[in-house]
């Protein structure tokens, strides 16, 4: 069941457009701009098609809650979520979803390299970005902000699990099977259609114990629209980021010249 859809990135583009219609607006700054739409729009995509195979299987179900572009603000840190799911354990998913082109490699370090057709460019590493979201939404529980369900006299705590989702016409080239053990949250990197199969293959792992502690479906609404309404939109002030002024500059006057004004033909 859909708590959240993603915010509407469509006043975002219109203000990066209007900049490009400045007369202040170099041909260097016009490039980072572009360039800065064509990443919005890429990550749109990207989150837009993670959401539909998340709403394809979950929407309907009023077992597992769903919540998009989650945006969190906790002393002074910033979570930017892709998308939750969450189920009547309290199993929360984090999301990070990712649209290449081409694909992505990781190699035995770690390190992520983005393969845009046959550009190939370093880009920081989604599961570290993951991991700070899930460091600020811990904090929203361990501080009360959002009040945790008791089941039996027993505070449920949520578990909170990291999934890296890149589309699913990518290509993910990983190390060998050696290395690739050594790589701290490598087998939370799948593609979008195997979501589900991961959720629902967790879920079934949990002991019997475990299910003691599972919540009314009334009480996993609330705590995730609780959680849902912690979301801050981002504030861009896109002028400042390429370092141009916040009003652009009037284009000149055209000045008459005097000698044409005074002659007869003009005085007609």
């Amino acid at each position: 069941m859909q708590i959240k859809a993603a915010d509407d990135i469509q006043p975002e583009l219109r203000a990066l457009e209007a900049l490009l219609s400045r007369p202040d607006v170099d041909a260097r700054t016009r490039e980072r701009i572009e360039q800065e739409i064509r990443n919005m729009r890429a990550g749109a995509r990207g989150e837009g098609d993670a959401a539909y195979e998340i709403e394809f299987e979950y929407g309907k179900n009023q077992n597992r809650m769903t919540i998009h572009d989650l945006r969190i603000e906790v002393d002074g840190r910033v979570a930017q979520i892709d998308h939750l799911v969450i189920n009547r354990l309290l199993d929360i998913w984090v999301c990070e979803s990712k649209n290449f082109a081409g694909g992505v490699a990781i190699n035995e370090h770690g390190e992520w390299v983005a393969i845009y057709w046959r550009n190939r460019y370093g880009i920081p590493s989604p599961v570290e970005q993951n991991r700070r979201h899930i460091a600020v939404l811990a904090d929203v529980f361990a501080k009360g902000i959002v009040p945790l369900p008791r089941r039996l006299g027993i505070t449920i705590n949520p578990q909170l699990s990291s999934l890296v989702l890149v589309s699913n016409q990518a290509q993910i080239s990983r190390p060998k099977a050696r290395a690739a053990a050594q790589v701290d949250g490598l087998d939370s990197v799948i593609k979008v259609d195997q979501l589900r199969a991961k959720v629902e293959q967790a879920f079934d792992k949990r002991s019997v114990a475990a299910y003691a502690k599972l919540v009314s479906q009334e009480t996993l609404e609330t705590f995730a629209r609780q959680l849902a309404a912690l979301h801050v939109p981002a504030y861009f002030d896109w002028a400042a980021k390429f370092g141009l002024p916040p009003v652009a500059p009037k284009p000149p006057v055209p000045q008459l010249d005097p000698a044409r004004a005074s002659s007869p033909r003009n005085r007609r």
